[in-house]
């Protein structure tokens, strides 16, 4: 069942930008933790901004494109501490990236993509 909609998902994309923009704040995050939380905060609020979806302010991105980033998004934010090396240097980092890797996911399979209907396939 897709619980969340277009708009709702669009208050949860903001609030993620300011989540992860108060991230360093929060945990105590410097250096290049601390870079890289401010560079998500940015760039998902580009990518909000430009979606074509009833908070977004420009519409160039189709809200399914957005959705498609967000279920790539999720794998990645999990897999990050491994790839990059943090996973044992620092938990609270690990873990937050881990968490928000799977709200991504939760988010993804909950929001309803396609609320008009699916476009026709040519």
């Amino acid at each position: 069942m897709k619980i969340i909609s277009p708009t709702l998902h669009g208050v949860l994309d903001y609030a993620t930008c300011a989540f992860f923009a108060a991230a360093p704040s929060l945990f105590g995050f410097t250096g290049a933790y601390a870079t890289v939380c401010y560079l998500l905060a940015g760039g998902y609020l580009l990518v909000s901004l430009l979606t074509a979806m009833p908070l977004g302010a420009v519409k160039l991105l189709p809200f399914w494109l957005h959705g498609k980033l967000e279920l790539v998004s999720g794998p990645v934010f999990i897999a990050a501490p491994w790839l990059f090396g943090f996973a044992h240097e620092n938990p609270a980092a690990r873990n937050l990236f881990v968490a928000a890797g799977v709200v991504f996911l939760v988010v993804y399979a909950l929001t309803d993509w396609y609320p008009e209907g699916r476009p026709a396939r040519a």
